[in-house]
């Protein structure tokens, strides 16, 4: 189960990490690695809370999200992504903004930095609203109880994760968007770049959330009638294809994940600038931890991890809102990636040991339960 999940990713580790070695030696090797473990640390809240959503799709998407949908993160996000950012900022064509990149490795690492803000900004409030409306809901099961009755009572409340938002996003533009400038000292003023940038991923965010949730609902109708076909199909002797049974709701679920991963990768793509500021290295690098992050999500799907660990999807959705924040946060300071990364990763188990403690609890009252029924039955 193991070697058939992964087995694509250890071949791209190998691929990636000898391609590295012939690309810069084994310094190149070891900066790859690195960057590797990185995007890991960073993204594995990403592979949980896209488990929650997989689930809910059939083998053949499943399978797509872990190609074509991989293709999409590797090059639109870890190398096509960190170019556009050159080229828009800078206002340069797209070959200019790589030759750039691969010839004046400095200035490319500048001219993102001077995009940052606009960057944070957008994937800030594109997952903090992912987080509200999470913490929001009502949901049966509850990690921290004393906290989100509490939130779901208020979650009752029309657009109120909207209004948070666009509130943290005000206090953002006018806290942190003063930035002193590289050269000579003097203050730019980001307000208006945080703004707009927010707002957009806000915009992002109900656009797509929207869309996938209106097709979520339309996915039990979808599978309900693929069922009924595909029971007609076998009493007529037809078999059907892999394309007739991924209907359309499933795809604007596989463009939603897509859209969600981006927003995730913001900061690991941001964060690899701390360690290199070549877009091939980067690309291999985060290419690679990546592609475990798509495996690891198949894997919690395909065992049933979330429905064993029922606080698994709430740690998850925690390290998001703590991601958001950071985020907003390195709009005028600078955070270490290490934090960010041990953040999501205490938040994530510390929710898997409260399911194991859960666990063990539920099973020790079956027991008790069994061992009365034998008692009584015995009487």
């Amino acid at each position: 189960m193991v070697l058939k999940t992964f087995g694509w990713s250890f071949a791209v580790t190998a691929l990636g990490l000898v391609a590295a070695i012939l690309f810069g030696g084994w310094t190149a090797f070891g900066i790859v690695a690195i960057l590797s473990i990185l995007e890991i640390s960073l993204s594995f809240d990403n592979a949980v809370v896209n488990a929650g959503i997989l689930k809910k799709m059939n083998a053949f998407w499943q399978k797509i999200f872990l190609t074509i949908g991989i293709l999409i993160a590797v090059f639109g996000m870890r190398l096509v992504f960190p170019v556009v950012i050159v080229a828009v900022s800078a206002q340069l064509g797209p070959i200019e903004a790589v030759d750039l990149a691969l010839s004046d490795k400095d200035r490319y690492q500048e001219l993102v930095t001077d995009a940052h803000p606009a960057i944070a900004a957008f994937g800030g409030m594109f997952l903090l609203m992912i987080f509200l409306d999470f913490i929001f809901e009502d949901r049966e099961i509850k990690w921290l109880g004393w906290l989100e009755r509490p939130l779901a009572k208020l979650g009752r409340i029309d657009m109120l994760s909207v209004c948070i938002a666009l509130i943290i996003l005000l206090i953002s533009a006018i806290t942190f968007a003063t930035q002193a400038h590289q050269h000579g000292g003097a203050h730019v003023d980001k307000s208006s770049t945080v703004l707009l940038s927010g707002i957009a991923g806000l915009i992002t965010y109900m656009i797509v959330g929207g869309l996938s949730g209106y097709f979520e609902d339309k996915l039990e109708e979808e599978e309900e009638r693929e069922h009924e076909e595909e029971e007609k199909a076998e009493r007529e002797g037809k078999p059907r294809s892999a394309v007739a049974l991924a209907g359309k709701a499933a795809f604007f679920m596989f463009l939603y994940l897509e859209v969600l991963d981006a927003s995730f990768s913001f900061d690991g793509v941001i964060g690899a600038f701390a360690i290199t500021n070549d877009i091939v290295l980067m690309a291999l690098g985060l290419g690679i931890g990546a592609m475990y992050v798509r495996s690891l999500t198949v894997y919690l799907v395909r065992q049933g991890t979330l429905d064993d660990y029922v606080y698994l999807e709430h740690g998850a959705h925690y390290a998001i809102g703590a991601l958001a924040i950071i985020l907003l946060v390195t709009i005028q300071y600078e955070i270490n990636e290490i934090i960010t990364g041990l953040v999501g990763v205490v938040l994530i188990g510390a929710s898997f040991w409260s399911s194991v403690r859960r666990n063990r609890a539920l099973a020790a009252a079956e027991g008790k339960a069994d061992e009365k029924t034998e008692v009584s039955s015995g009487v």
